[in-house]
């Protein structure tokens, strides 16, 4: 029985194949608008959450001032030092690295061409704080740092611009007035969080940069790995505790210094998109229930069209219930081809934004499965009146009808 009504419900539709498209039409959108708002905040998330482990892994910042951003005090508090790193990675338990850092703005030189560009003062654990692999070359040796010689390694960017398809191992590099050799090129790590260009970097020294470029000992920020598993609430109130010790702060006084956990800041902007992303979902799942009353109108249109049919099968013996179940299956195989219609249209919305906006596409199955099931509800939510109303008729009022 089952099957046969199913086989009508079928042929109704594909008698009314403009209609039925249609109606469902309200389904489609509905569903694809869910699924690729929130496959497209679920690659936003992910895409922040890489972005932001690039920059280091379990990685803590230390920076002057009180807090981050305009108005943080960091140009009245006072610098770091090298020694300062040195302290922390001694004195400190769950560290795999510290680097004191030191930029500045430069026009860099080579070949006749020029980039501006951030040049950086740091260790070799600069490399380890950041997640940098080297793409080919070397390190810094330890005669290097302490000299302050005049080498340096050189992001992606830098080395496209300024030397195209020449090999920059070995060659010279101007920055502002001293020239330094090339002994590294940096593996790409392509855009960060905050949408900068990761690979236009020069590192050198930091003995190199303070000497032969700024003509100062300053220190900027101090970067801070902590290992897997350490406590990163202990490790900052370590060295919270270190660094006012050595800049001399009285217990009332307040830090001239921030402690920065980038994890934290990745869990915060994760759960930001993540509200977007609901938000976003719950707007365009408004457009399935219009779909739904979309469906209940057709259906209860296509009832009254059909009042002789109803009437001659329950005439003839047809049971209530075979009625009901007859225009119920019809409004779900509606709702769930519409729902079918609306997955696939989806999938290549969002692989196409996804890469557009430059972001991960990530599949998510139960969105896709969730979205399908509730459309198939709406058909069996928004179809059961009609369907009861059908099943209800007056066979001889139904007969009589024109």
């Amino acid at each position: 029985m089952l099957i046969n009504t199913l086989l009508l419900a079928l042929r109704s539709i594909q008698r009314n194949l403009m209609r039925s498209f249609l109606t469902i039409l309200g389904i489609v959108i509905g569903v694809s608008a869910v699924i690729t708002m929130v496959t497209l905040g679920n690659g936003a998330t992910l895409a922040v959450q890489n972005q932001i482990s690039g920059l280091g892994t379990n990685l803590l910042q230390v920076r002057p001032g009180q807090r981050m951003g305009p108005g943080s005090g960091g140009a009245t508090a006072p610098s770091f030092k090298d020694v300062d790193a040195d302290a922390i990675a001694s004195q400190i338990g769950g560290i795999t690295a510290v680097a004191p850092e030191a930029r500045t703005g430069a026009t860099v030189v080579a070949n006749g061409r020029n980039w501006t560009s951030s040049v950086t003062g740091s260790t070799n654990a600069w490399l380890i704080t950041g997640n940098w692999k080297i793409a080919s070359g070397r390190m810094f040796s330890d005669a290097e740092l302490r000299a302050g010689s005049a080498v340096c390694l050189i992001g992606e960017t830098i080395r496209r611009e300024l030397y195209g398809s020449i090999p920059a191992l070995g060659e010279q590099l101007r920055v502002k007035k001293i020239s330094c050799t090339i002994i590294g090129i940096l593996a790409s790590k392509g855009q960060g969080s905050f949408g900068n260009d990761q690979d236009e970097v020069v590192l050198v020294p930091l003995k190199t940069l303070q000497r032969r470029i700024t003509g100062n000992t300053l220190v900027n920020t101090l970067l801070v790995s902590m290992m897997n598993g350490s406590d990163s609430s202990r490790v900052k109130a370590g060295i919270t505790q270190l660094l006012r010790e050595r800049r001399k702060l009285a217990d009332g006084d307040e830090d001239n210094f921030n402690v920065l956990d980038t994890k934290q800041l990745a869990d915060t902007l994760s759960g930001t998109t993540k509200v977007m992303t609901a938000l976003l979902g719950a707007v365009a799942a408004v457009s399935l229930l219009v779909g739904g009353i979309g469906i209940m109108n057709i259906m209860l249109v296509s009832v009254t069209e059909r009042t002789r049919e109803i009437g001659l099968r329950l005439a003839i013996g047809a049971l209530e219930r075979e009625v009901l179940l007859q225009f119920l299956i019809e409004a779900v195989v509606l709702s769930s081809l519409g729902g079918i219609i609306g997955i696939v249209l989806a999938t290549g919305m969002s692989l196409g934004l996804s890469s557009l906006m430059q972001i991960p596409y990530t599949f998510n199955p139960g969105v896709n499965l969730l979205s399908f099931l509730f459309s198939a509800a709406i058909g069996v939510l928004f179809g059961y009146f009609p369907a009861r109303r059908a099943a209800r008729m007056d066979p001889i009022e139904a007969l009589r009808h024109e």
